[in-house]
């Protein structure tokens, strides 16, 4: 066997792992793919170089980091609907689309979140892949960033961090303050831990395509949080409220009427693709629905409209035939 085929086999291993890592660097799944296969790719011109001083995933995450770093570049910052500007008021149309570059997008849970390892840490890499933590993450500048990631969701010591930055161990100590402080103010923490959804949950989930479906806006609402929040990134538009959420869905969004769900899982939440009634027949894709939930309520219902690319990757199908 060959320096190079071993090395591709033991790399292999880590990339659940760097995904979800370059993912939350980045806050977009293409790019956290395109990073992770950068990341290999230069992994393997300069594997007769690793000499096995650092630990092969130490040496993983340092590149991956650099290439991070290198694309984010001077980009802006990938955001949420909410980041943007004002809460709507239903029957508020659209709008125009904004660039794709400007969004956070959902990630399959498979290729971000290993599904074996240590119970806690599972736990704490489930929090931190939800959307609401990875646009938290976003905020902060990129080492900052890169330090809570490897100190509070990969758990390493500062001293592996130092190293990995080529920083010392005060630098990384004082940017994970810095970082946990501007976290605490989006209310989110990098320790947090969440196991998935209980029974009672996934009732409450369950209720819910029953509502969408039958398209009953009273009922659909009845299962939200009275501040819950609905998003259709790549639109800028954002409403809050059980009335205004229903008066949208009855109102712009009534062609969503006679839908059908098909579930998923997207950033460690429940997720469905959403398919509209096709004029020729069967049901067409429409979005990426992504559902937030505290409790007992559901807080956000983001529906993300880029079917082209994200169905593929969510192994959705382009098509439904009549039902």
């Amino acid at each position: 066997m060959s320096v190079n085929t071993a090395v591709d086999l033991d790399l292999e291993q880590y990339r659940v792992a760097l995904t979800g890592f370059c993912y939350r660097m980045l806050g977009s799944s293409f790019e956290a793919e395109d990073a992770v296969q950068e990341t290999m790719v230069r992994a393997w011109r300069n594997a007769s170089g690793f000499e096995g001083r650092a630990s092969l995933r130490t040496w993983l995450h340092r590149i991956a980091t650099n290439v991070c770093f290198d694309f984010l570049g001077a980009k802006q910052r990938r955001a949420r609907p909410m980041d943007f500007g004002p809460v709507a008021v239903a029957p508020t149309e659209p709008g125009e689309k904004l660039a794709e570059n400007v969004w956070l997008q959902p990630i399959p849970d498979a290729l971000s979140v290993a599904a074996d390892g240590d119970p806690a840490d599972v736990a704490v890499a489930r929090e931190t892949i939800r959307l609401a933590f990875v646009a938290a993450l976003q905020t902060l500048p990129p080492r900052q960033r890169a330090v809570l990631i490897l100190r509070e969701v990969l758990h390493w010591k500062a001293e592996e961090v130092a190293e990995l930055l080529d920083s010392s161990v005060a630098s990384v100590n004082s940017a994970l303050q810095r970082a946990r402080a501007a976290m605490a103010e989006r209310g989110q923490r990098g320790d947090a831990a969440v196991q998935p959804i209980d029974a009672a949950q996934a009732a409450l989930v369950a209720r819910y395509v029953d509502a969408f479906e039958r398209y009953d806006m009273d009922a659909l609402v009845a299962l939200l949080r009275d501040d819950a929040i609905m998003s259709m990134p790549p639109y800028a538009i954002w409403l809050q409220g059980h009335d205004d959420i229903a008066r949208w869905h009855l109102g712009p969004g009534h062609e969503c009427r006679g839908s059908r769900l098909v579930p998923t899982s997207a950033n460690c939440s429940p997720a469905f693709g959403q398919y509209r009634i096709d004029p020729d027949g069967g049901y067409y894709p429409w979005a990426l629905q992504v559902l937030e939930i505290d409790d007992d309520r559901i807080v956000g219902l983001n529906s993300f409209l880029d079917t082209e690319r994200l169905f593929p990757m969510f192994n959705l199908a382009p098509h439904l035939p009549p039902q």
